[in-house]
Order: structure tokens, then C-alpha cells, then sequence
């Protein structure tokens, strides 16, 4: 019989445990950094996201919680004896670079799933790591920022909307075109370098939309948020405006439209030309 976990209280230990781990190493971001060769996920690793993973794993280990862990740094690795019974994906650090300059716009990332889907996550964790800010969800239960339950906006006009879209790619001058006619005639777009947090603003109204169709950013960014989207009753979908059905992997790629409500959601995806 498995268990019964307060996979809530573990989370919140797991991010309590991460801004411990890292303090230390934010007092030196500035001094030369050691190379650790890149991570699964195809980036370089750096001490403070292994550090922050580590974080993880040993609060997990501690409550002798069997898992599969599947991270960017580290790849997917088994743990306990029945591994199979939890998928932990784990972005440790999202928004590493906006950390290591100094801005204040950085977040860790926790999704447990029944199976390595993204449709299977069941409980997720978000926490804005610099300002003390914490979204959490439970399937079927709702979405919550620092104990409070969120909603997304009500804004359905372009001219009035705050979007956020993520372009940094080699790709860009491809993914222009597509995009042409929304960037047009939306007047407020932003983007903050950590799309987790990007998207749980979609989720709680700070943000109306956010708009990844890179084909750059991995599952593991976004699976926590995902839930939190969900629960809030916000709209994320491809870009064809199809269910998001992907493995949650580190080399997993996805593109995604996250929306506050269905009017903005069909307003955008008629905009983007595929």
C-alpha cells in the first residue's frame, strides 16, 4: 500500500532547504566561477543550480520518499527502492542568468507527476526565490500564491494587455514573421527571463499572456507551471491550440501559448501565423 505523502509541507521544506543552500553562493557571483561541464538539459552547470538541486534530492531522501528525479543538471537519476512511484522534475534554478547579473527575477521550479508526462503532474511548486513569493497547486484543488487562491485577469483587449513573449533564440528571424501582427498591435510586452514565473503571472493576473513558440524551452522549465496555470483556470496550449501533451524530459522541447481567459487566448492564437 503506498503511502500517503504531504507532498505541500515537503515542497515548501524543498524550497526552504534550496534558499539555504544557496545563500552561501550568492555572495560570490561576482568571483570566478569553476567549470563543471554542462548539464542534461544542454546548458553549463553551475554551482549554485547544482547546489539548489542537491537541495531537492536530500529533503526528498530525508522523508524516504522513493523517485525518479528529472533535472537539467543532473539528467534523470533513480532514487529508493520503487522509483516509479513519483516523477520529480525539478528546474533548480529558472532564470540562472538574471541571478548570477544580479537581477531580482529568478525562481525554483517543482513538479511531482504519477508518470514522466506533463499531463500527470498532480502537485507543483513555484517560488519566486528573491522576493519570498510562493505559487502552489494541487490537481483538482486550485491554484495559490503565498496561501492565497488565484485567479487570472479578465483582460480581453490587445491594446490593454500585458504580454510577455520569450524570443531569445538564434531562431529569432524566423519566429518574427509569425509574430509580426500581435507585436503590432499588442502595446505592452515584456519579458523577464524566468518562464516559470512568467507563467504563474499569467496565472495570477499580474500578466495576461505569455508566448513561448521557440521549440527551445524544455519541459522541466515549465512543468510546475503548467499545474499552476491549470488550476487557476487560465489557458495554456501549442500554438495550434491543441492540448500540451509532452514526456517530461531534459532534452524535451515545447512551444506554448499561456493565456488569462479563452477571448485573449483566440485572439492571440488567430494572430501567430504557423
Amino acid at each position: 500500500m503506498t503511502r500517503k505523502i504531504n507532498w505541500q509541507q515537503i515542497l515548501i521544506q524543498c524550497k526552504n532547504n534550496i534558499q539555504n543552500q544557496i545563500t552561501p553562493f550568492l555572495k560570490k557571483l561576482n568571483k570566478p566561477q569553476p567549470d563543471l561541464g554542462i548539464g542534461a538539459g544542454g546548458d553549463p552547470i553551475k554551482q549554485i543550480d547544482l547546489a539548489a538541486e542537491n537541495a531537492v534530492v536530500n529533503t526528498l531522501k530525508k522523508h524516504k520518499i522513493s523517485f525518479t528525479l528529472i533535472s537539467e543538471e543532473s539528467g534523470i537519476k533513480a532514487c529508493g527502492k520503487t522509483p516509479d512511484e513519483h516523477f520529480v522534475t525539478v528546474d533548480p534554478i529558472d532564470g540562472t542568468t538574471n541571478l548570477m547579473r544580479g537581477i531580482p527575477f529568478y525562481a525554483t521550479s517543482i513538479a511531482v507527476s504519477t508518470k514522466p508526462r506533463l499531463d500527470t503532474v498532480h502537485k507543483a511548486l513555484v517560488a519566486d526565490l528573491h522576493h519570498g513569493v510562493t505559487y502552489m497547486a494541487q490537481k483538482g484543488e486550485g491554484a495559490y500564491r503565498n496561501s492565497q487562491k488565484i485567479t487570472p485577469s479578465k483582460t480581453v483587449s490587445l491594446e490593454e494587455a500585458v504580454i510577455g513573449m520569450d524570443l531569445n533564440t538564434y531562431k529569432v528571424q524566423k519566429i518574427i514573421p509569425q509574430i509580426t501582427s500581435l507585436v503590432k498591435k499588442t502595446k505592452h510586452i515584456r519579458h523577464l527571463g524566468a518562464n516559470a514565473l512568467e507563467l504563474c503571472y499569467v496565472a495570477d493576473g499580474t500578466t495576461d499572456a505569455f508566448i513561448d513558440i521557440r521549440g527551445k524551452l524544455r519541459s522541466t522549465d515549465m512543468a510546475a507551471a503548467y499545474l499552476i496555470i491549470q488550476e487557476a483556470k487560465a489557458k495554456i496550449t501549442t500554438p495550434r491550440g491543441k492540448p500540451l501533451r509532452i514526456r517530461l524530459h531534459p532534452k524535451q522541447k515545447v512551444s506554448f501559448i499561456a493565456a488569462a481567459n479563452p477571448k485573449i487566448q483566440k485572439t492571440i492564437l488567430n494572430m501567430i501565423r504557423l
